[in-house]
């Protein structure tokens, strides 16, 4: 038996938790916001340093043998020759670099030739876009700028002191634009045509790898993106996928291999355990269902919820396309969205407030089709997200994406994956754990629907869906 700690720093908070390193029970827990401003896209990566400071206050970390890092991926650290910082970090889905993407795009010769390249193409929050936004916005800085790093790989290299080997591993590197989780390599002539010149990559460490040892003999792991942490905290396998419902939706899936899309709407990332994680955004998902609770002066997303159950599969005819802010899968950048089907009878709150989960849903299970045209196997769905708890998502969901759905109980999940990397790990360093599997945790505590008796319903709604999508924006996923 021993401990280990796993640290998330997200876009506004560090958490921490200390687990058991046999069975991956949480023994202690720590948190603390990042000082500043929570919403900046130009950050000093001390603050990053000064949560994690108060987040392991009162002797959290006693007896922890092994650290594992996992950290926001919409971050670019840029450092001189020196290692110091050139300008702040530049971090979240900062729209100041969306025209430098775009540039980005035509200089390679277009959406295709970067999924075939690196298996994603450039989006803002991507560093290989914000390294665009850099050489043309601030050149002196870009000049300047010997060395990329992201915040993971950061604070792995402070944690050791600041070694000469700068690491990373393939999960956070697979989200930069600049490294194939198909090749498993860099691309450092992306780099330069992002930058104007070539700098220097942090080497990608193997899933068990150790990034080092500090000089109080405490391990560190590889670390990893957030979304790898959250994958591996979930104990994601092979048939499992994920729903995340924020504002906007994405979809990933656990892989055997790369998948390159030549119309760019799957991002090829790498896990965080030497398999891939292929993922599929939508533009419009919670956001669909504030506006629609807003349009009927509802106060909550639950009484919203309440309404919609009101209703019955279909809602009477009601269909809404929720591309309220154009929408990325399907590629409909300048979309709006659209309510069909209105009727007299129709025209009733409830009716309108079911459109909406049905909508929003309906848009998920089109991003998830397009992982299982792919070949992608899908046997269970896990939703996260505050709205996952909704009793119309959790009604509706299962029949409409066809699958056994699980809702996993609130857990610092990206955190958890962070701390069973640094079991792992630990016992690959100490010859207990092999390192070609993470170590067997307790899975998580989680809510599992079935879809039963409502696949014919959701069957019907999809088709009804799908007809006005079609009607609408005829070939809009190229059939």
């Amino acid at each position: 038996m021993g401990i280990v700690a796993g640290l998330d720093s997200s876009a506004e908070f560090t958490r921490i938790v200390v687990c058991d390193t046999d069975t991956g029970a949480v023994l202690r827990q720590g948190y603390a916001p990042h000082p500043g401003d929570p919403k900046a896209v130009d950050v000093d990566p001390q603050t990053w340093l000064l949560s994690l400071g108060e987040a392991a206050t009162g002797g959290l970390l006693e007896g922890v043998e092994a650290i594992g890092v996992s950290a926001q991926q919409h971050g670019l650290v840029p450092l001189d020759a020196q290692g110091a910082l050139v300008r702040p970090a530049l971090v979240r889905n900062d729209k100041r670099a969306q025209v430098a993407a775009a540039d980005l795009i035509d200089s390679l010769g277009g959406r295709q030739a970067w999924a075939e390249a690196v298996g994603s193409v450039p989006a803002a929050g991507q560093p290989v876009a914000k390294l665009r936004w850099l050489a043309r916005t601030e050149p002196e800085q870009a000049r300047r700028t010997a060395l990329v790093l992201q915040p993971h790989d950061w604070l792995v290299w402070q944690l050791l002191g600041r070694p000469a080997r700068r690491t990373t591993d393939r999960g956070a590197a697979s989200a930069t634009g600049y490294w194939s989780a198909r090749t498993g390599a860099y691309r450092p002539d992306l780099v330069e045509l992002a930058l104007g010149h070539r700098a220097a990559l942090p080497e990608v460490l193997g899933p068990s790898d150790a990034a080092g040892t500090t000089p109080e003999g405490l391990l560190i792991s590889a670390g990893t993106g957030e979304t790898m942490a959250a994958a591996l905290g979930l104990g994601l396998g092979p048939g499992d996928a994920v729903v995340s419902l924020g504002a906007s939706g994405s979809v990933m899936a656990v892989h055997h291999e790369a998948l390159a899309d030549p119309g760019g709407m799957i991002t090829s990332f790498a896990d965080a355990t030497g398999m891939h994680l292929p993922v599929v955004s939508t533009s419009n998902a919670v956001r669909a269902l504030r506006g629609t609770a807003e349009m009927l002066g509802l106060d909550s997303l639950d009484e919203l919820s309440a309404l919609a159950l009101k209703s019955t599969p279909g809602a009477s005819g009601l269909v809404l396309l929720p591309y309220l802010e154009g929408e990325r899968t399907p590629n409909l950048p300048h979309a709006a969205g659209t309510l069909s089907g209105l009727r007299r009878e129709s025209m009733k709150p409830e009716h309108l407030a079911r459109a909406a989960f049905e909508g929003m849903l309906c848009a998920l299970a089109d991003a998830l089709d397009v992982l299982r045209g792919r070949g992608v196997e899908v046997r269970r769905v896990f939703l996260l997200g505050p709205a996952a708890a909704l009793h119309a998502v959790q009604a509706l969901s299962p029949a409409i994406f066809g699958a056994q759905v699980v809702v996993p109980q609130p857990a610092d999940y990206a955190a958890l994956g962070a701390a069973r990397q640094a079991a792992w790990a630990l016992g690959v360093a100490r010859g207990t754990l092999s390192p070609s599997a993470p170590p067997a945790w307790q899975g998580a505590a989680t809510q599992v629907l079935e879809p039963a008796d409502e696949l014919a319903a959701g069957r019907a709604v999809r088709q009804q869906y799908t007809a006005t999508r079609e009607q609408i924006h005829p070939g809009a996923f190229g059939g």
